[in-house]
């Protein structure tokens, strides 16, 4: 079934079409994935307070209707994350239900003028009888000529306020059907850049070997093909400044005649941003066919085809040997082989949901600890484990240099063994470097560890002196 006849028969098509025309119809818009979802859910809740039965979740329900063709997904270029668009059929199932809500008359005046002057210009600009040719635009200048007359004359006829806003609305009509196209245009330029794909790698050598051509050659294949030749046609007339200008004073001026505030609210804000729309609606096109260019082309001089070939090549291999022993080998027939398993579970970021606290918080409050004892003896242990006592250290030296004039660290540490380890012996450093005397040399001190075990290291030879340090004292 195609999409846009799956998502008229779901089962909560109004539901289904009332979210995606709201948030993803109106201009064209695409939105990133987590914003997406929030908007969703929000949209499910308020469903669900009606009494509605919705059990699954939006990043559930997404992921449904991307598997159903009703949203589409990219990842622009440069963006964080992924962004969620409407798809071509969900378009054309919202323009025809829009349609069966506000039916107009499918036979108007306006519509038959536009099919006769149509078929008028048609018949003669592919007339290729240069007197025919000729006769036609004289008798048109005629017409012309007294339509003029009869303006300066004061007899021009002007449309009623009912024929105006029919063929206002008949032009509505036709610019949003022209808006819906740019998503099939892009469609199909995505379909043509896989199937140049596809041809690069799958292809004969002869294909291969013209597409290749051209691409070395600086051809830009889907530019040049039918699709993108019609596109950039219509893209140099909707950017073109004098066409442009036109069409906004056109716009300007039928908003400002009186027939123009019977339209309905959606079709005047409809034909204010009608440029707009436009022009960001064919700007997208746009950048799709140049980034599927300039990666096509990327393509092929980083040689990744080859590749793909090879790979291709290995994968048709491997199919061919299965056929052959397929009617000798079952599929539940034990192998005598053991397989790692080598695949690994992809999740999209968007799933990710944020960590929130008070969902989690005990329903009765945090409950107060218990008072507890805490002996001043092990307050005094733990800042000897966190600090080093220099006072202590001070008092080593000084009970050492009472008995001698000088000492060195090793000298103190074999009178008073280090209490604080490492510790210990940066402190006796430190007050060296300030109270002590530095000589070139170096010394070895050692000291017991924590676990009992032997600790050594080889530090500057710094020795305490008893008249600097009586001083210092």
């Amino acid at each position: 079934m195609q999409p846009l006849w799956r998502l008229l028969a779901a089962e909560h098509a109004p539901l289904i079409l009332g979210v995606l025309q709201t948030h993803l119809f109106d201009g064209g818009r695409s939105i990133p994935a987590s914003i997406f979802h929030d908007t969703v859910e929000r949209e499910l809740e308020d469903v669900r307070a009606t009494g509605v039965h919705m059990p699954q979740t939006a990043q559930a329900y997404v992921a449904e209707w991307l598997r159903s063709g009703f949203v589409e997904r990219r990842f622009p270029a440069g963006s964080t994350e992924e962004e969620f668009e409407l798809s071509a059929a969900s378009a054309a199932a919202i323009r025809f239900v829009s349609g069966l809500a506000e039916p107009r008359a499918a036979a108007t005046e306006s519509r038959l003028a536009v099919v006769i002057d149509r078929l008028v210009r048609l018949a003669t600009e592919t007339d290729s009888n240069p007197e025919r040719r000729v006769a036609a635009l004289l008798a048109e200048r005629e017409r012309l000529d007294e339509r003029i007359a009869a303006v300066r004359d004061g007899r021009a006829d002007t449309l009623t306020s009912t024929q105006a806003i029919e063929r206002t609305r008949d032009i509505v009509a036709m610019a949003e059907d022209l808006a819906g196209d740019f998503r099939r245009v892009r469609e199909r330029f995505e379909s043509l850049n896989r199937d140049l794909r596809q041809r690069l790698v799958d292809d004969d050598d002869s294909r291969r070997g013209a597409a290749l051509q051209g691409l070395f050659e600086g051809m830009d294949l889907i530019a040049d093909s039918d699709a993108g030749r019609t596109f950039s046609s219509f893209w140099r007339l909707l950017t073109d400044a004098e066409q442009s200008a036109a069409l906004e004073e056109s716009v300007e001026q039928i908003l400002s005649r009186e027939f123009a505030a019977a339209l309905m609210p959606p079709d005047r804000r409809f034909l204010q941003r009608l440029l707009r729309i436009l022009l960001e609606q064919g700007g997208s096109v746009h950048e799709v066919l140049q980034h599927f260019a300039r990666s096509l082309k990327q393509f092929v001089q980083s040689r990744e085809f080859q590749e793909q070939r090879r790979l291709n090549g290995l994968i048709r291999e491997a199919q061919r040997a299965a056929m052959v022993v397929r009617d000798d080998a079952s599929l539940a027939a034990p192998m005598g082989l053991s397989l790692v398993l080598s695949s690994s579970s992809v999740r999209s970021l968007a799933q990710w949901t944020l960590w929130d606290p008070s969902l989690h918080a005990f329903e009765r409050g945090m409950p107060a600890a218990a008072d507890a004892f805490v002996a001043l003896e092990s307050i005094a242990a733990l800042v000897a484990g966190s600090e080093i006592d220099f006072r202590s250290l001070e008092a080593n030296v000084a009970a050492v240099l009472r008995e001698r004039d000088e000492a060195s660290i090793a000298d103190v540490l074999a009178r008073f063994p280090a209490s604080q380890g490492l510790g210990s012996v940066v402190g006796y450093v430190a007050l060296g470097s300030r109270n002590g005397l530095r000589t070139p040399r170096s010394e070895r001190v050692c000291w017991e560890g924590p676990d009992g075990g032997q600790r050594c290291a080889t530090i500057p030879a710094i020795f305490f002196l008893r008249s600097h340090w009586q001083h210092h004292a």
